[in-house]
């Protein structure tokens, strides 16, 4: 299969990168060095006019959003002097990670734009080394934007995604055959999320046999959609045989777009409907858009709870993850896309940032003073674990991620990396993020609810149950009640499910207000005594009766199977926790 120019390009530009990744990485920092020199936060830390590597690694300090935090505020409250970077701040991406309950403020500038969507151009060169003939169709790809706002300072606040979709570089992309969706941009780019999703996926109905890659960011977004048409489609059909848009799509600009896309197709309408009706939904995806070739969703980390579920829906369909990416910065790609879920790799391109890393290795990764010593890109070791930390051209130096990484391999002088898990995330459905402090805060705030009834909470743990959808946080807990004729009821117990939800963080909040990603929070009451069984079977699985902890989280089905078992009672959050943009995205 010849390659086009524009692959062969794209491929040299990566094979360049990847075999001198020291040299490039310390020119990336000189860079971000020189140009802001005269930031305060440099000259803070020693570095004014300074760009020896050395003399940085000595002088700046590895930090955390909270160590930054008050800089981050300063230019959200519109203090546009050169604080943390010498370029214009030209708005700040959302991070999925809270701080205080609230999304994280990544600063970012537009030139920034140019260097993700350098990241992008590469993702089909790579691609087509793998699938011949991806010009010759079309991908349906539910994409989304979210809720944005306003810093005080006028900078507006949003997920990073959202800020590509809006960005001419995705509005007003040039034609390439290799890259065609069948979502119209105002599909898209609407804000209401059940109009959006309604129309792309009529689109996607509407060019069945044109679609070769279905997909969505994350798993649970493209399940969301499977679970969508099962709920709308006989909506779906109607529009397609009578040839009309639901009047429940009511923005203009989209009815305007729809109005040049929808005709009147009843033998569509009827196979959909066939499809559609019954209960077997195995290999659904296949059987709409037959000439489907691969997934593209991420299904790494806690994304990979979702994989038996899409290989149910797809027929086994491939799962392709492209791209490594955070609101933080942009890192690299899996250069290898059609391998399995379980040996999916980045390569970080060595021209995105400033990278080190932080060995997990505490005898090794910690000094005497507990200063974490970092490792640089090209120095990591195969087989080692690390903690990601950046240096963004906008404005980001020494940042903790949060990220723990496994080193695979190595792509020329390029490590490769496969990605482990967040740190200290307990529970996650969609974009959320819950670690265990909230968890627990949460817990705090039901139990308040059942001092009337003198009942306490004695012991819990948790399970990210995504055998629903969308997926939803179960709460296994074992109640004391000091009088059993007069302990909490359904109602109670319900209201115990809203606070603990209400105690969440505000992409948990969101996910479950605005984007529908997340189920109601559900508490399983389980019999007295379950904990000790637990704790029982965790010391005949070989844990120490000295050391054992309760988990505040269960994934290992046989210990989710106990805990259902012991099952008395269900109860499940009777409506929506509080959430708004104007906190939410802040």
């Amino acid at each position: 299969m010849a390659k086009r120019e524009k692959d062969l390009t794209a491929l040299q530009f990566i094979d360049d990168v990847t075999s001198q990744c020291d040299e490039v990485q310390r020119k990336v920092l000189a860079q971000i060095l020189s140009r802001n020199a005269e930031t305060e936060y440099l000259k803070r830390h020693g570095m004014k006019g300074c760009i020896d590597p050395e003399t940085f690694k000595n002088n700046v300090p590895v930090v955390t959003y909270e160590d930054i935090q008050p800089d981050i505020q300063r230019i959200a409250n519109g203090d546009f002097s050169p604080i943390l970077c010498a370029q214009p701040i030209t708005e700040f991406l959302t991070s999925s990670g809270t701080s205080a309950g609230e999304r994280k403020l990544m600063p970012t500038t537009a030139e920034e734009m140019d260097r993700r969507q350098l990241l992008y151009s590469l993702l089909m060169p790579v691609m087509n080394q793998y699938l011949p003939g991806l010009d010759k169709g079309k991908g349906l790809y539910f994409l989304f934007i979210k809720a944005e706002t306003k810093t005080p300072g006028g900078l507006v606040a949003r997920p990073v995604l959202t800020s590509y979709y809006k960005s001419s570089h995705f509005k007003n992309r040039p034609y390439d055959p290799y890259n065609v969706y069948t979502s119209p941009n105002e599909a898209v780019l609407c804000p209401d999320s059940f109009q959006s999703m309604y129309t792309q996926m009529l689109c996607g109905l509407y060019e069945r046999h044109q679609v070769l890659r279905v997909g969505a960011v994350f798993a649970s977004g493209l399940l969301r959609a499977i679970r969508f048409l099962q709920v709308h489609y006989s909506d779906l059909c109607h529009d397609i045989a009578t040839g009309t848009l639901s009047p429940k799509i009511t923005h203009s600009s989209l009815r305007d777009c729809m109005a040049k896309i929808i005709r009147q197709d009843t033998e569509l309408a009827e196979f959909i409907n066939h499809a559609c009706k019954g209960e077997d939904w195995e290999g659904i995806i296949k059987r709409i858009w037959p000439n489907t070739k691969y997934l593209e969703v991420i299904v790494t980390g806690a994304m990979a709870q979702y994989i038996p579920t899409l290989d149910y829906y797809s027929g086994g369909l491939p799962k392709v993850c492209t791209m490594y990416a955070s609101s933080e910065c942009f890192f690299g790609l899996n250069l290898d896309p059609m391998c399995a879920p379980s040996e999916v790799t980045y390569t970080i391109l060595p021209n995105m940032a400033y990278f080190e890393f932080i060995p997990l290795d505490d005898s090794v990764g910690l000094t005497r003073n507990s200063v974490p010593r970092l490792v640089n890109l090209a120095d990591v070791e195969v087989g080692k674990d690390y903690e990601l930390v950046v240096t963004t051209q906008s404005g980001l130096y020494r940042y903790r991620v949060g990220d723990v990484l496994h080193v695979t391999g190595y792509y020329n002088s390029a490590p490769q990396f496969k990605f482990v898990r967040r740190k200290n995330v307990l529970l996650s459905i969609d974009s959320d993020k819950t670690d265990e402090s909230e968890l627990q805060n949460a817990i705090e705030r039901a139990s308040i609810l059942l001092q009337p009834f003198n009942t306490s909470i004695v012991e819990y743990t948790s399970y990210a149950d995504t055998k629903t959808i969308p997926g939803h946080y179960v709460i296994y807990c074992e109640l004391l009640m000091k009088d059993p004729t007069n302990g909490p009821g359904n109602d109670v117990l319900g209201q115990c499910c809203l606070a603990m939800e209400e105690a969440l963080n505000s992409v948990y909040r969101q996910c479950r207000v605005a984007d529908r990603s997340i189920g109601p929070l559900e508490i399983r009451v389980v019999k007295n005594g379950t904990f000790e069984e637990l704790m029982d079977y965790a010391i005949s699985r070989g844990a120490s009766i000295n050391q054992y902890k309760v988990p505040r989280c269960v994934n290992v089905m046989p210990i989710v199977e106990l805990l259902d078992s012991r099952v008395v009672s269900a109860h499940f959050s009777p409506s929506l926790p509080h959430w708004s943009p104007q906190r939410g995205s802040l």
